[in-house]
């Protein structure tokens, strides 16, 4: 099996995405995560750019990391200037890394019309740079920037950059499609060429611009690279870095390639979502492996199959990469489907028993009022279990009331009051909000931590609203979908009446609810259970 190093850019390359800036913790955590899963490279920016990157670096010499390595990144000496007087060069060395990775200019037009200098001197440049840190130690890694593009316009120039830079002692040289508009097979030729004419390790810098940047990646292996650069999640300036949670299982699962070591495969889903978390973006649902859809089928003969022989509708077992199976909620899944669902909560459950006609007629029911749980099986789970007498609420809602004021004075506009019941105690609370949902949101919350304090740990992720009969205008029944976390899973919940408010709160409450339900099944540590009858808020 041949071993490909994986190569991390999420701190650096990942930090250049529209909306995204990490903090220092954030950085920390995020090269915690990548070790964890294995990965051998971390590239974490130039101590010299900014204070945060300079602090980074000192505090990352404490972590206790086992499997990565972390790199300093910074350009060539500036034209016509010596190297050890190079302000960028000099910073480079406070970071006080084992690694460093150097970028150059590979591409003459770059060299003619972005640093306005020769050819000659951009050589000079490279050679300066790359021989000043292996003369000091240091594991040197050149990134060719532009290459491919420089490739095709002057084959010649683009490879004495490359020969420059092992001249001075670069260990690895890594092509860069940094505009991401190659094609696959120009990637697979140039770096086939590239491997049989170079000395070290070749690696590959793919953006997604094209829409192909996993493609050129893998192709760029099969060509003979050993080295991958990219981002978790495919996280970058413009439309992206290639993905490392699609790279790493293709290669590893699929080619047989080893990336990162067997037992941390497991762990590639849930450290995808744990740095969506941290770079405070929605995870991607459709991507690889990762996404929630990867695994997700609705049409009831696929369900069929699915449960007859797994491979009829899923390529890998999603448990190799810590994903799982999701089966949809809906008037086509079929009634296997359903049952399946109810095993969930009680195996013991027959097709044709009383209780699964019950739910399946309750289902219709509900769909026919506007409820949709095709994406909300979270909410459907309490449906069952309240059919099934296996549900106890955590608390009673006596009244709420909520006040919107306008114009906007300060940061909130929105004002709720809460009055809930958990046992014999009675809880009054109130709290402000961005709107009368958050406002709601606000002081449910702060009603019920004192009672259930794992609530803390929930946060939400996403708010849809759905009109369904548009015709009515203003008096239109709503559905609201509320997605939420805790940092390890994810789930939504559904809310459906002709009040937007109402139809808010029933989502709310389920999603509390079974995270609750979720923490009692799962660790048994919920405290303050309520048994009581089930009120069906539906």
């Amino acid at each position: 099996m041949k071993e490909i190093k994986i190569y991390d850019s999420t701190l650096r390359d990942g930090a250049q995405a529209q909306g995204i800036s990490f903090t220092v913790e954030d950085k920390l955590k995020i090269t915690e995560a990548v070790d964890r899963l294995g990965i051998s490279y971390i590239e974490a920016g130039n101590p010299g750019s900014n204070p945060k990157d300079l602090e980074f670096f000192q505090r990352v010499k404490k972590l206790k990391l086992k499997n990565v390595k972390v790199v300093a990144f910074g350009s060539t000496r500036r034209t016509n200037i010596k190297v050890e007087d190079d302000a960028n060069v000099k910073s480079l060395l406070t970071a006080d890394t084992e690694a460093v990775a150097i970028f150059g200019k590979s591409w003459d037009f770059h060299v003619y019309e972005v640093l306005r200098t020769t050819l000659d001197e951009n050589l000079r440049m490279i050679y300066d740079t790359v021989e000043f840190f292996t003369k000091l130690g240091k594991e040197v890694i050149f990134d060719a920037e532009h290459f491919f593009d420089g490739y095709k316009a002057n084959p010649e120039y683009a490879m004495k950059t490359i020969y420059t830079a092992i001249e001075a002692g670069a260990s690895t040289v890594c092509l860069c499609d940094t505009n991401g508009g190659t094609f696959p097979n120009e990637i697979s030729e140039i770096t086939s060429y590239v491997v049989k004419n170079v000395r070290v390790p070749v690696g590959i810098h793919c953006h997604n611009d094209n829409g192909m940047a996993v493609a050129n990646s893998i192709l760029a292996v099969q060509a003979g690279a050993t080295q991958v650069q990219g981002t978790i999640n495919g996280i970058g300036e413009r439309c992206g870095n290639a993905n490392l949670c699609t790279i790493i299982p293709n290669l590893q699962i699929k080619a047989n390639y080893k990336c990162i070591p067997d037992e941390c495969m497991k762990s590639l889903t849930s450290i995808a979502r744990y740095i969506s978390e941290i770079a405070n973006v929605i995870h991607n649902e459709k991507d690889p492996y990762v996404g929630g859809s990867a695994f997700a089928h609705k049409g009831g003969m696929h369900i069929d199959a699915v449960f007859k022989n797994p491979i009829s509708f899923e390529h890998i077992n999603p448990e190799l990469v810590g994903n799982k199976r999701v089966i949809l909620m809906s008037e086509v899944a079929g009634r296997s489907t359903i049952l399946k669902k109810i095993h969930e909560v009680d195996p013991t459950i027959g097709k044709d028993s009383p209780e699964a006609k019950k739910i399946i007629d309750r289902l219709k029911e509900l769909e026919h009022e506007g409820y949709q749980y095709e994406g909300a099986e979270s909410s459907f789970e309490l449906v069952i279990r309240k059919i099934l007498g296996k549900y106890q609420p955590f608390f009673n809602l006596n009244q709420f009331k909520v006040i919107v004021g306008e114009p906007t004075i300060g940061e909130f506009n929105s004002s709720a009051m809460i009055k809930i019941r958990v046992g014999d105690q009675v809880e009054i609370t109130a709290a402000e909000g961005c709107g009368p949902v958050n406002a709601l949101d606000n002081a449910l919350r702060k009603a019920l931590e004192r009672f259930y304090p794992e609530i803390k740990q929930m946060k939400l992720t996403d708010y849809k609203v759905r009109v369904l009969d548009s015709e009515a205008a203003t008096a239109a029944k709503v559905r609201v979908l509320i997605e939420s976390t805790d940092g390890k899973d994810m789930w939504t919940t559904i809310g459906v009446s002709t009040d937007i408010i109402e139809a808010s709160w029933k989502a709310l409450v389920d999603s509390v609810e079974y995270k609750l339900i979720k923490d009692k099944n799962g660790n048994n540590n919920i405290k303050n259970h309520v048994n009581e009858n089930a009120e069906n808020k539906h």
